[in-house]
């Protein structure tokens, strides 16, 4: 017998690091468009959440984000890790400034997690969204970083849309491609990577009726 259900990411299950940090983050998900479907307090007063990437999507187990603290153990190792590597004193290894600069220079270069968005619309808005909420509220704005890239010129339809577009307009850098366009968050109420400082969530945007594109060829 044929199976003809393709097979799909289920989850990503991310993690807050501290208590007071789960409600932010919770919120940042919701400002960009994640749907919430669950939020189940914890005896320690913290919170689970269940976000759905779609709400309209035929959801079946599968695009699911959770959002739930960091673990006691695993903030432990992030402690020791950072008390090794002498982050934030004089005495901090070399090797952590290269990987923080390799990381600010491009948002790609280490742990993310990507979402493909069927309009540059839905981009926009959400963006806007976080924009509206980080300018409104400093403190949670001093959590979130915005970088945009945006399609290599050369192709007109492209690049007038792109020039009309609230979000995209005075963006410099370029995407690994055409034909498309990223948005990126960089927040530190997210844990990730060798270091647990941060995550970076990708939004893609491929425009219709360019097979050869920034998710199917890399162009470097």
């Amino acid at each position: 017998m044929t199976d003809t259900t393709p097979a799909t990411l289920g989850h990503v299950a991310l993690h807050y690091r501290d208590k007071e940090d789960g409600e932010k983050a919770a919120r940042l998900l919701h400002l960009l468009g994640f749907a919430t479907r669950e939020a189940l307090p914890l005896p320690d007063g913290t919170t689970f959440y269940h976000f759905l990437v779609d709400a309209t999507a035929t959801n079946n187990g599968d695009g699911i984000l959770y959002l739930s603290p960091l673990r006691r153990a695993h903030r432990w190792l992030y402690d020791s890790i950072h008390e090794a590597l002498g982050i934030g004193t004089d005495k901090e290894h070399p090797a952590v400034a290269k990987v923080r600069k390799s990381e600010m220079q491009d948002p790609e270069a280490g742990f993310h997690v990507g979402f493909l968005v069927p309009t540059l619309e839905r981009i926009e808005e959400a963006f806007a969204r976080v924009r509206e909420a980080a300018e409104a509220d400093s403190d949670f704005g001093r959590h979130v970083e915005i970088i945009l890239n945006r399609a290599p010129p050369g192709t007109p339809d492209i690049d007038a849309r792109l020039d009309a577009s609230p979000l995209f307009r005075d963006a410099t850098r370029h995407t690994y491609g055409r034909h498309g366009v990223q948005a990126f968050i960089r927040t530190d109420l997210l844990c990730s990577g060798p270091l647990g400082d941060d995550l970076v969530l990708e939004f893609d945007y491929v425009f219709p009726g360019y097979p050869d594109n920034m998710l199917t060829k890399t162009e470097m």
